[in-house]
């Protein structure tokens, strides 16, 4: 099924609640909110059983006397992980609460919603907050009784007993999973995405040599410190090999299967005094922290080591180093890089056209794995392993328009999570592929064509591909691992200038009611030419070609600074007339009038060709130029071949 993208800035209503006509109603009916879809039962906290005992729903008001949504404003130390084992959601919480700009999405109104003393009738125990789910932005509503075990709040809570941002924040989005229980175990990237609309990548330290490479940990660094820079997210763990491991603390105080929330970044002077000033010696560094609000590295750099007398007191105090167990920490980049296995950053794709940032086109398509017995219907044909079915996954044609362009693609399933209760919450292991096609490719591929890139498959929300493409069209695949999986997805596409990403629908050319008068096609051609070898170029010269059949022209791109440019130049053809030929023209490209250097003329009707041919004059002449053109050309009568 094709669907078309459409905006993906929306605000809606989750479940159809209005925060603002709720909250007028319990006002008029002086009663505070309760909320029907998340109720005070154990329903709201357990998909499984009950683990905890007997659980009490408070208000705030019945915990404190003086409850704020914020003391003191939002800091990274408000928040500690509770008795559910959702650190990951705990430490993107901890990376959020250091950007206003951002939390200040998940919380709108914040000011509006706050407890207000001198008027207390006002107050209406209603809060929303709003998540990034699926393409829109979903306003959250909840009531603010809070389970509690023993009179104390039993999942996250501030280090303040009236603060309470941290555990509504918690209950809003334990209301989109289903209940509390579905946030047990989670990736700390999904989290992010839905905080911000990012685009978030997990990167594996151990591959590409990064631990083992000073270059490639200095060009992660860059990598690292740009992010954070332009307000992006980040996070770090490292992997448990084992059930024992989870959650286990190594002898340097840093704790496996944990996620650590990444709270700064910088390259920090080293030295003190005048000489600090002039010399270049610098130290890159990032700054974590621990949801847990204890247990901090212990090697150097650590809060009380000796590595802190090279650094000024002015400095110290610039960065806010603090002595003291509250679960944060500095670490030297290379230590991070020794003891951390993986990596998320979430990145803030700016797509505004004010902005002293880099300014991205975006594209977003909403599709569907769907299983169909019809191998030409079937959208559920899994990974390549898969070669029958394979590419019978939804497919995605774009465009690269210049030279070469930055691309970014994310693919992301729809949370499954809220299915749990019914035994269908795990995630589908989903990866996509990039193959560069035919410049003129308007129909579904049926064989497989040039890979250029991929993603490893994995059962997170997100996959993330970011590579550099030249100039030309590509075919994405979004896949699941296995086949006859359904699921929906989110495709969004990232680029210098606009892509015009589109799903390819069609199979082949439509029969329509003018194809009795002007036929119908019966055979498929695809042109490939592979190099064009011009001798009487001087270097430094730009050439390009066009393939011409039935009246459809393809040009390349156009190549320079050699005579004898790589084109990979492809076309594909349906064609009505098996006698009309195939036209291939070179020309060299000038600011005037551009200048024709030979020409191809191929017949088809003999079967596939494979050669290389000297060039020729216009019009039918038989008088050879100086140059040679490779070409491969394939047809076929099944239009669905290629």
């Amino acid at each position: 099924m094709c669907v078309s993208h459409r905006s993906v800035r929306m605000v809606v209503a989750y479940e159809g609640q209005s925060f603002t006509a709720l909250r007028k109603q319990c006002r008029q009916n002086g009663l505070l909110f309760e909320d029907p879809l998340f109720p005070a039962t154990d329903q709201s906290l357990f998909y499984k059983r009950n683990h905890i005992g007997k659980v009490i729903w408070k208000r705030p008001k019945d915990l404190c006397q003086d409850p704020h949504l914020f003391v003191d404003g939002l800091s990274a130390h408000d928040l500690h992980q509770g008795k559910l084992g959702n650190c990951w959601f705990v430490a993107a919480c901890s990376t959020l609460a250091s950007k206003e700009g951002l939390w200040q999405k998940v919380i709108p109104d914040w000011k509006d919603q706050e407890w207000d003393k001198s008027r207390p009738k006002l107050y209406a125990g209603i809060f929303h907050f709003r998540f990034w789910r699926f393409g829109d932005w979903a306003d959250v509503v909840i009531d603010d009784r809070l389970p509690t075990f023993n009179g104390k709040l039993i999942f996250c809570h501030s280090n303040d007993a009236n603060e309470f941002w941290s555990a509504l924040v918690e209950k809003a989005y334990a209301k989109t999973c289903g209940c509390y229980e579905a946030l047990n175990g989670g990736n700390t990237a999904d989290a992010l995405v839905e905080f911000t609309g990012g685009v978030s990548q997990t990167i594996t330290l151990s591959e590409k040599g990064v631990k083992l490479d000073t270059e490639k940990q200095v060009e992660l660094f860059s990598r690292v410190l740009k992010v954070h820079e332009r307000g992006g997210l980040i996070s770090a763990s490292i992997e448990a090999t084992s059930a024992s491991d989870m959650e286990a603390r190594m002898s340097n105080g840093l704790v496996k299967g944990h996620a650590y929330a990444i709270t700064d970044v910088r390259r920090i002077r080293i030295g003190v005094g005048l000489m600090a000033f002039f010399r270049a010696n610098k130290l890159d560094m990032i700054r974590l922290r621990n949801p847990w609000g204890r247990s901090e590295w212990s090697g150097p750099w650590c809060d009380s080591s000796e590595e802190w007398k090279k650094v000024s007191s002015g400095e110290r105090e610039k960065i806010g180093v603090v002595v003291q167990n509250d679960g944060e920490f500095w670490m030297t980049f290379s230590d991070f890089i020794s003891n951390f296995t993986h990596l998320v950053l979430c990145r803030m794709i700016n797509t505004s056209h004010i902005s002293v940032h880099k300014t991205w086109v975006e594209q977003v398509l909403r599709g569907s794995w769907a299983h169909h017995e019809d191998e030409l219907k079937n959208r559920a044909g899994g990974c390549v392993n898969n070669k029958q079915t394979f590419l019978q996954n939804p497919q995605y044609v774009f465009d690269v328009t210049k030279p070469e362009d930055e691309v970014l693609v994310c693919l992301q399933q729809k949370d499954r999570r809220a299915s749990l209760r019914a035994g269908r919450g795990e995630n589908l292991a989903i990866g996509l592929e990039v193959h560069k096609v035919e410049l003129n490719r308007n129909y579904r591929m049926h064989a497989p064509q040039q890979k250029v890139a991929g993603t490893p498959y994995s059962n997170t929300r997100s996959a993330f591909l970011r590579v550099d493409l030249k100039e030309g069209r590509y075919v994405i695949l979004p896949t699941t691992y296995d086949p006859d999986r359904d699921g929906e997805f989110l495709l969004r596409v990232f680029t210098d200038v606009p892509s015009y990403c589109r799903e390819l629908c069609l199979d082949q050319p439509p029969r329509t009611c003018w194809t009795g008068l002007c036929g119908f096609p019966s055979l498929v051609t695809q042109v490939h030419v592979t190099q064009v070898c011009v001798f009487v170029l001087r270097a430094g010269n730009n050439t390009y070609l066009t393939i011409r059949c039935e009246g459809e022209t393809v040009r390349s791109a156009t190549h320079g600074g050699s005579r004898n440019p790589n084109f990979d130049t492809k076309g594909i053809f349906y064609r009505k007339e098996s006698s009309e030929p195939i036209f291939i023209q070179v020309y060299n490209s000038n600011r005037l009038i551009d200048s024709f250097l030979g020409e191809l003329t191929l017949s088809t009707e003999s079967g596939d060709i494979k050669k290389t041919m000297h060039l020729r004059a216009k019009s039918g002449q038989r008088i050879e130029l100086p140059g040679t053109l490779s070409v491969v050309v394939v047809t076929s009568a099944i239009l669905t071949s290629f």
